[in-house]
């Protein structure tokens, strides 16, 4: 796939920016880059790399493509169907397992993982064990691999576990179910509908893989060594900026998706800030070679994998 140098003048990009795609030049393809859900604040840095000429700058064209439920990022990536993908950590090291080990890992969005298990307050729970160990209905999707991870962790279960349909309607309607979410947007939609919410994060119980992971092939990476480290340092400002001012990219991103309102966008932009931003970290995106092989042999562990993946096969840190 013959990729794009953008020579267009920062006034030519001005015009255009409204809009999230940026439209291909005579020469060739813009670089494509498929998300695995929505158009929200986990993805802004991207959409603001984006909205503010940052892949511009880098002399790239880069169109955005919104995934969904399901969305086979890895696969599609694998199958060269496009240039970059986002994944998450463990998704690369099943990748890698399973023959796909090409993928290549590039910049982690995510320090802590965003995953949690939300519960009613009143229940009083204090940890994650408590709320494996408690009576009641646990409604997550069995086959995450920190649900291996839990149901080894913290055996015997107690709590009786049932498949998540998604949304909070369930969770509503009775104290006494729990469910898995992410903490930048379920708990903020159930305090919005009135309930009292604690929230405990997957990362609590020492699984704790990197998410939102931008990711390209070997392929690419051998072939376009270059053009990869300005997509990421692109990537890297565009998040840069979102963390500092999330409001013009929440309206870029609230047009294309209108299932989210705007204070909303704003609640998730903020509740997600130190989640990506840490203070072990000396610049937004960085992997060590320790985090991936903790996930490794964790995901050996619960026979999510059958051999030990090396962490220099999964990453690479720009």
């Amino acid at each position: 796939m013959a990729k794009k140098w953008l020579t267009i003048l920062a006034a030519a990009f001005a015009l255009c920016s409204t809009a999230f795609s940026t439209a291909a030049l005579a020469d060739g393809e813009p670089l494509k880059l498929a998300l695995n859900w929505k158009a929200e604040p986990q993805f802004g840095g991207f959409y603001a790399a984006q909205h503010f000429g940052l892949f511009t700058k880098q002399q790239l064209t880069v169109e955005i493509t919104e995934g969904g439920s399901g969305t086979p990022t890895v696969q599609m990536l694998a199958a060269g169907k496009v240039d970059y993908a986002i994944v998450s950590a463990d998704e690369v090291v099943i990748a890698h397992d399973r023959g796909a080990n090409n993928i290549v890992a590039l910049f982690a969005t995510y320090q802590t993982n965003p995953q949690g298990i939300m519960t009613h307050a009143e229940r009083g729970f204090k940890n994650l064990d408590n709320v494996m160990k408690a009576d009641g209905t646990l409604l997550w999707q069995s086959g995450l691999a920190y649900a291996q991870f839990f149901k080894k962790k913290y055996a015997p279960i107690k709590v009786t576990t049932a498949p998540y349909l998604g949304g909070i309607g369930s969770f509503q309607s009775d104290t006494k179910i729990s469910q898995q979410c992410f903490v930048t947007s379920e708990p903020l939609k159930a305090e919005k509908a009135g309930l009292s919410v604690k929230t405990f994060l997957i990362a609590d119980s020492g699984y704790n893989p990197y998410t939102t992971v931008l990711a390209t092939t070997r392929e690419h990476l051998q072939k376009n060594p270059d053009e990869v480290k300005r997509v990421v340092a692109a990537v890297r400002e565009g998040w840069n900026e979102y963390l500092k001012n999330p409001e013009a990219t929440n309206i870029k991103m609230a047009a294309q998706n209108k299932s989210m309102d705007l204070a909303t966008f704003l609640a998730s932009a903020k509740a997600q800030q130190n989640l990506i931003a840490t203070p072990d970290i000396k610049k937004l995106g960085q992997m060590s070679a320790t985090r991936w092989q903790t996930l490794s042999d964790q995901l050996l562990d619960i026979k999510m994998i059958k051999t030990a993946v090396k962490p220099d096969e999964l990453f690479v840190d720009f």
